[in-house]
C-alpha cells in the first residue's frame, strides 16, 4: 500500500465537527515531541505537510488527514507538556478521550512512545485507557535511529515490559530518518483496510 494522495480535510475540537462519511479512522497519539508530526509526514511522503517544530505542544486540535480519498489518520494533541496550562492539559484530555469513547468508525490506535526513553507515567496510563476500552493499539517506537546499536535490544525490553504490552499489540520500530518500520506500518493499515472492503 501506499498513500498516494492526502489532505487536512477537518480540524476539530469536538464531536459535532468529526467528519460525517463513516471513513475508517487511525488514530495518532503520544507524549508531546514523540515525533507525530515526522511520523505523519513519513507515512504521507511530504516533508512539513504536519507541522513539526522544537517546541512541543503545536497540536491543539483533532486533524483529520484524508488519505488516498479511503480513509483518516487522525492526529491528536500531545499529552504531558509542561508548559501548556492545567486547564488546558485538562481540555485536551477531555478532547481525546469524547473522541476515544464516541467514534465507532476508530479502527485502532497508533501509541507513539520515544524509543531512547523508558515508556512514562503518562504513556503507561494511555496505553491501559485503551486497553479497558477494549481497542486494538500498535506501538510505534519512534526515533529508533537515535539509539546505539549495541543498545537497541535492552531499549526493545525496557519498553515491552514497562507497558507491559498484551500479545495481540504489536510494537513497531520506527525512524522518520532512515524510514524504518514505515512498510510495516503500511501493512498494518492495508490489512485493516481489505477488511473493511
Amino acid at each position: 500500500m501506499r498513500i498516494e494522495n492526502s489532505n487536512l480535510h477537518t480540524v476539530a475540537v469536538r464531536a459535532s465537527q468529526y467528519p460525517e462519511d463513516n471513513k475508517p479512522e487511525f488514530l495518532l497519539c503520544g507524549r508531546s515531541n514523540v515525533g507525530k508530526s515526522s511520523f505523519i509526514n513519513s507515512l504521507l511522503g511530504r516533508k512539513n505537510y504536519a507541522h513539526t517544530s522544537s517546541k512541543p505542544g503545536k497540536t491543539q486540535t483533532i486533524n483529520f488527514y484524508l488519505c488516498n480519498d479511503s480513509f483518516y489518520l487522525v492526529d491528536v494533541p500531545g499529552y504531558g507538556y509542561a508548559s501548556v496550562s492545567k486547564e488546558q492539559q485538562r481540555k485536551f484530555g477531555l478532547m481525546i478521550e469524547e473522541y476515544i469513547k464516541s467514534r465507532s468508525n476508530l479502527e485502532f490506535v497508533f501509541l507513539l512512545v520515544d524509543f531512547r526513553h523508558k515508556p512514562d507515567q503518562n504513556d503507561i496510563l494511555m496505553y491501559n485507557y485503551l486497553k479497558y476500552y477494549d481497542i486494538p493499539t500498535v506501538i510505534v517506537a519512534t526515533k529508533y535511529d537515535k539509539v546505539k546499536e549495541k543498545d537497541k535490544a535492552k531499549f526493545e525490553k525496557i519498553l515491552n515490559e514497562t507497558l507491559n504490552v498484551q500479545e495481540n499489540d504489536k510494537v513497531v520500530l520506527f525512524s522518520s530518518v532512515t524510514k524504518k518500520g514505515r512498510e510495516e506500518i503500511y501493512n498494518i493499515l492495508s490489512s485493516y483496510l481489505e477488511v473493511e472492503e
